[in-house]
């Protein structure tokens, strides 16, 4: 329960930060002897394809939160016997970090109009990403080989259940990155190429951030740093 708490938490972190970026709480018409043009620039309402991510992202966080719950109290079950994590899985989690990286490299490449770094970035981002999902299968292969196989243990299912949802997010993320490429490849106006890449680059960190939070739950790091807090509050 405390891991789902937390995670929630740092959702709503994110999601407040993120939400006071986009002016969503200005009010330009109460100011008073200030004209405020509100189809402005810094005046303009948020795209509708942010709110949509936004309200996407809250759902998505809500579903990958209570297959934390889940699995937390599935672990205090007397069947329960934890399966030995490939080190694969550290390997995947770097290629992951450098497809985050990357596009976050793009988008900043977009703002600055570097169409050569922005094209490379989204390149580089998709490719780890397809790395990353390749990794994850490879890790299923090596844990089916040495007997861990889906059914065998509820350890082993929520492992197949937890890695099998997150990758079918990153394959849709890369559905949408090959749109966004396609669009740079065929030269989009600057401005729909940059609107794109922030979306896939903020999709690709919330991927991130939620994969290190589903790793630190399945190596037990999340249960020791809940325990320090808990020590530090007491």
């Amino acid at each position: 329960m405390s891991a789902i708490v937390l995670f929630i938490a740092t959702i709503a972190a994110i999601a407040g930060w993120w939400l006071s970026q986009q002016r969503l709480a200005a009010k330009p018409w109460l100011e008073q002897g200030v004209a405020v043009d509100l189809r402005g620039e810094h005046g303009s309402s948020v795209p509708a394809a942010k709110i949509g991510l936004g309200v996407f992202l809250a759902v998505v966080g809500s579903l990958f939160a209570l297959l934390i719950s889940a699995y937390s109290m599935r672990t205090t079950m007397v069947d329960w016997r934890e399966l030995p994590l490939p080190r694969l899985l550290w390997f995947n989690t770097g290629i992951l970090v450098i497809s985050s990286v990357a596009l976050q490299w793009a988008l900043t490449a977009a703002r600055r109009d570097d169409n050569e770094g922005l094209f490379v970035g989204l390149l580089i981002g998709g490719a780890s990403a397809m790395m990353f999902l390749t990794g994850q299968l490879v890790v299923w292969q090596q844990l089916k080989v040495a007997g861990y196989v889906v059914a065998s243990n509820p350890a082993n299912s929520f492992f197949y259940l937890i890695t099998a949802l997150h990758g079918l997010h990153v394959l849709g993320g890369l559905v949408a990155l090959g749109r966004t490429t396609a669009k740079v490849w065929r030269g989009a106006p600057m401005m729909q190429q940059r609107l794109s890449v922030e979306l896939c680059a903020i999709y690709w960190h919330f991927l991130l951030l939620v994969w290190l939070v589903l790793l630190g739950l399945l190596t037990g790091w999340t249960d020791n740093f809940v325990s320090i807090c808990r020590q530090l509050l007491t």
